[in-house]
């Protein structure tokens, strides 16, 4: 590994041929410091949660793999969770589930979740400085056994999980107004049809009904921050998805909510970098969640692939990477839990710097209407030296260099995710 003293002369280098071509890299890892990435905590644990309803994950959701080592309590998560921080660079969020609350061994159901439930959450993320963000948790439970929800035809079930939504934005307040930062509270409900439906108006007219009841009470923004999240399918639901990306861009648009574009839920074709500057038109904030699909919304680890890294420029180029919510969403139980959240929150951050440090040339040669510039400047933009600018961001943020975090990493699973039967 490289000592101090060769990242700190690489960094010297790599900073003078940046400012050759017009771009300030330490200005640049200053703005990144700036950009929080919400981590999930389902990565963890396999999207268990901790309420013990007893039944598979379902809502179209499915966790491969049985890597040694899952969080099976929220002492443990959270402990994973800090092993996790340590070796990504920067001040960061947590993302919750509502089934990850903790109910003293009692059962609790969704409709009567409190901010108690997550006291200890909060309070661990307040000791380390970590925003939270919350979701409500509209999957594995009986009354979302048939695959619907917020649409269900059975008004009774309809009411079961407005209630469930309602708290989960109570909660989600409480998190925000506690840790003075807002939480960013989304829906998503696995609502869809496996066959043909012959009626797609009524449901998706009865989810809009559900979602005004469970918006119905004002929050302050300061607080909690309302996203509604669509998909294009999902296991189950193969034939219509009632939350489509149509019904909820009309929805944020009309009512003025976050929408959330997962990288997953679009066409295999499509790309979510170039949907963002259309929708920051019309809205000014939205939520992102990151993650790699392998011919379908397969939730993979975040690599630093061309998706990805338009995705990071379309945040940066947009001006405001502030208006843009970033969050994790992938579950992979076939490697390390811990290593798979520090791979793609460390690509996640290194997309974002290579946006950051883009030259400024490139914009002005769209200006000018020099195109044979633009390409030119844009292909030889991707052989600057960014990982020396990287390197020397990490280190300056106290965390491992290059691949020595995942030393860090095998350590904690021989000492502790190792021990775990």
């Amino acid at each position: 590994m490289p000592t101090a003293r060769q990242i700190d002369a690489a960094f010297r280098i790599a900073r003078d041929r940046y400012e050759a071509v017009g771009v300030n890299a330490e200005k640049a890892c200053a703005a990144l410091a700036k950009i929080p990435i919400s981590l999930h905590c389902w990565q963890g644990d396999d999207v268990g949660g901790f309420e013990n309803q007893g039944g598979a994950v379902g809502g179209g959701l499915a966790v491969t793999g049985n890597y040694p080592g899952r969080a099976r309590t929220p002492e443990e998560l959270r402990s994973d969770l800090d092993a996790a921080l340590a070796v990504i660079p920067g001040r960061h969020r947590l993302n919750l589930h509502a089934f990850y609350g903790e109910f003293g061994g009692r059962k609790v159901d969704r409709d009567q979740i409190e901010a108690a439930h997550f006291s200890n959450w909060i309070a661990w993320a307040k000791s380390r400085g970590v925003g939270l963000d919350f979701n409500p948790t509209c999957f594995s439970h009986p009354k979302a056994a048939d695959g619907f929800t917020l649409s269900h035809a059975d008004k009774g079930i309809r009411k079961f999980w407005i209630e469930h939504c309602r708290r989960s934005r109570e909660i989600g307040a409480a998190m925000g107004k506690a840790l003075g930062t807002p939480c960013v509270t989304n829906v998503w409900v696995p609502d869809g049809f496996k066959d043909t439906p012959a009626d797609r108006l009524a449901p998706r007219e009865r989810l809009a009904e559900s979602l005004d009841a469970v918006f119905e009470r004002p929050l302050s923004p300061k607080h909690n921050l309302d996203a509604v999240e669509p998909k294009l399918f999902g296991i189950g639901s193969e034939s219509c998805t009632v939350g489509s990306s149509e019904f909820y861009l009309g929805y944020c648009i009309t009512r003025k909510k976050l929408l959330c574009l997962d990288a997953g839920h679009y066409h295999p074709t499509e790309s979510i970098s170039d949907k963002i500057s259309s929708v920051l038109v019309y809205l000014p904030e939205i939520l992102l969640h990151v993650s790699r699909g392998v011919r379908w919304d397969s939730d993979h680890v975040v690599t630093l692939t061309d998706d990805l890294l338009a995705i990071a420029r379309e945040i940066v180029a947009c001006g405001d990477p502030s208006r843009v919510h970033i969050g994790l969403d992938y579950f992979d139980a076939s490697i390390n839990r811990i290593a798979a959240w520090a791979i793609g929150t460390r690509n996640m951050l290194r997309a974002l710097l290579i946006a950051l440090l883009e030259p400024p040339g490139i914009r002005k040669a769209e200006k000018d209407g020099d195109l044979t510039a633009r390409l030119a400047l844009q292909e030889e933009a991707k052989s600057l030296p960014f990982g020396a600018i990287w390197d020397h961001y990490c280190q300056d943020k106290g965390v491992p260099v290059g691949e020595a975090w995942l030393d860090d990493v095998r350590k904690y699973e021989t000492s502790v995710t190792g021990r775990r039967t």
